[in-house]
């Protein structure tokens, strides 16, 4: 493959790569690797932290990760950098949320920090009521969700100087209150996972996001932006899909994201990425 034919695929995970259950589709993995056989590089580009990013997902294979929604960038097994909260919006943040009792997650590169109460919290909204439903302890039992083994608990005061990004789950405060509080401290997102309940959001360094990451990897690879193309289907995938050549929203995205994008391709669970890949010619039938 010549290089002005090799195209760089920024993928997002929840929601584009992997469904609501935590499945991966076998036509999405299968398109992976075919592509990656053909030349192209395949590039992780999620709100996700490192420490969220299971083997499961990386045993398909790709060329780096661009994690934290733009915070995180790792090409090959370079770190490019590594964009951190200041300790004091940290502590400004968890205190904010303490006070109204917004359960959250604190995500760093190690680790997955869980509030006090978010593991409860967390298992109502996978399962039902655990205490009184032997429904809910039977799901519990036969389908234990991935994402409850990846959480630390523990610390109380939780003050980290490690931390990436946030995530909160929907509480009694609504999100665009939440999104004016922290105005100026971070950027504010409505989450993409939708577990974390509607009026729940991510919190980012402000002035990082995907697509100005996506320009850092190209830079560094020295590749024309002509060459790159990204799929995503949540609010922290609009720069990315802005920035790159070709922008596609799969089936299940969200409507502010469709607009913008160049292309729609199926929803995740009718073989989205899949799809998307045969229609680019980065995989043949």
């Amino acid at each position: 493959m010549s290089q002005s034919s090799r195209k760089i695929v920024f993928i997002d995970i929840d929601g584009t790569l992997l469904t609501e259950n935590g499945i991966i589709p076998e036509s999405a993995q299968q398109a992976c690797r075919q592509a990656r056989e053909n030349g192209h590089l395949l590039y992780l580009c999620t709100g996700r932290s490192k420490a969220e990013i299971y083997d499961s997902i990386w045993n398909i294979g790709f060329d780096g990760l661009i994690g934290a929604a733009g915070g995180y960038v790792e090409s090959g097994n370079e770190m490019l950098y590594h964009k951190k909260v200041t300790p004091e919006d940290a502590k400004h943040l968890i205190d904010y949320f303490h006070a109204n009792e917004v359960d959250f997650i604190l995500e760093s590169n190690t680790a997955l920090y869980g509030s006090r109460n978010l593991q409860p919290h967390l298992e109502r909204r996978i399962y039902g009521d655990l205490l009184n439903d032997p429904a809910a302890q039977e799901r519990k039992r036969l389908s234990p969700h991935p994402y409850i083994a990846t959480l630390t608990y523990g610390n109380e005061e939780l003050y980290l100087d490690d931390v990436n990004k946030i995530c909160f789950l929907e509480s009694s405060l609504p999100f665009h209150q939440i999104q004016e509080a922290l105005e100026g401290r971070f950027t504010a997102l409505q989450s993409s996972i939708p577990l974390f309940g509607e009026n729940s959001g991510e919190l980012m360094i402000p002035g990082v996001h995907k697509g100005s990451a996506i320009a850092d990897v190209l830079k560094h690879l020295d590749i024309p932006r002509e060459d790159s193309m990204a799929l995503g289907d949540g609010l922290n995938d609009l720069e990315m899909l802005e920035y790159v050549q070709v922008g596609v929203a799969m089936g299940n995205a969200r409507e502010q994201l469709k607009e913008i994008a160049d292309d729609i391709t199926d929803h995740i669970e009718e073989d989205g990425l899949y799809n998307c890949f045969l229609k680019y010619g980065l995989i043949s039938a």
